[in-house]
């Protein structure tokens, strides 16, 4: 599905945040949203509940046609809205949003989150829940967002799956973004993906103080590109599946787009931590680590 482009400058989407925006809302941000107004005239955005009120969740909150819910910190899901719930929170805050959610409409969350879900969502008998990659980005509160495209995917590299992921892609095209529907395995491939560029661009970066992801890629190319191939394969032997030719391309050419990104291992729960349980499990039973080099330089910065 391809949508109307608007910049092709792209940042790392990250989880957005709960508090409330008191800024005026600037000329740009007012023009996206008279657009995105004026595109949802002629396209039909499902309203929605709307969890988490910091960037991505205001911003998916003006491709909407007025009808959605806002819930904030501490506040009840409604029981009696029909529609997808859009969760734009922090992983650590996802026990609370589903402890304020009707198990009844557990079904209808959607998850935005960076990083591996899988377990956690299992461990909820979630195992099937919708997912999008946030491949957009929202640079501050109340600033509209731009979209996630590559010299080696300049469709567009947002994802959504699931039962409202046709719902979702047609929220995001509202406001010009990309985003393409796609079935469980493709869907988990490019999760994987995304899991193995942010493990491996920010652990590269974290052993050169100062290295941004474009420093990375150009100047620790070998580095990364062995922790890549190392990861990749982890990821495939655990999950079964086979990555499409070219990963380290696409994760490269990503990196150039977020050239000016910062590097640091964060969320090590959600992120290299699943690695790092992959090499904890094949060691109790006696097997090599899948990941020698990813553990061997997260006990060299003394991350485990």
């Amino acid at each position: 599905m391809k949508a109307i482009t608007m910049i092709n400058t792209v940042t790392l989407s990250s989880s957005t945040f709960w508090h409330h925006c008191t800024k005026p809302i600037s000329r740009i941000n007012l023009n996206f949203k008279i657009r995105a107004s004026l595109t949802n005239m002629a396209t039909k955005v499902e309203p929605a509940i709307i969890v988490g009120g910091g960037r991505v969740g205001r911003a998916l909150q003006d491709l909407g046609n007025g009808d959605d819910v806002l819930v904030k910190r501490g506040e009840p899901v409604p029981v009696d809205f029909v529609g997808p719930i859009l969760v734009c929170t922090r992983n650590d805050d996802l026990e609370a949003v589903l402890d304020a959610t009707p198990k009844s409409r557990w079904s209808d969350l959607v998850f935005f989150q960076n990083g591996m879900l899988e377990p956690w969502l299992q461990s909820k008998g979630l195992g099937d829940a919708d997912q999008v990659l946030a491949y957009f980005a929202v640079s501050k509160l109340g600033e509209p967002p731009t979209d996630g495209k590559t010299d080696t995917n300049p469709e567009g590299l947002t994802a959504a799956y699931g039962k409202w992921a046709s719902a979702v892609a047609a929220r995001l095209h509202a406001g010009g973004l990309s985003c393409k529907v796609l079935e469980k395995e493709p869907f988990q491939k490019q999760m994987l993906e995304k899991l193995i560029w942010i493990c491996a661009f920010m652990l590269v970066g974290a052993r050169h103080p100062g290295a941004t992801v474009g420093a990375v890629e150009k100047e620790y190319r070998s580095e990364v590109s062995e922790l890549i191939a190392e990861l990749a394969a982890a990821a495939a032997a655990e999950k079964g599946l086979v990555f499409e030719d070219a990963m380290e391309d696409r994760l490269c050419a990503y990196s150039r787009a977020v050239a000016h990104f910062p590097t640091a291992v964060k969320e090590f729960k959600w992120r290299n931590g699943w690695f790092y349980s992959l090499s904890e499990k094949a060691i109790a039973e006696g097997k090599p680590d899948p990941c020698p080099l990813h553990t061997a330089w997260l006990k060299e910065l003394k991350i485990v």
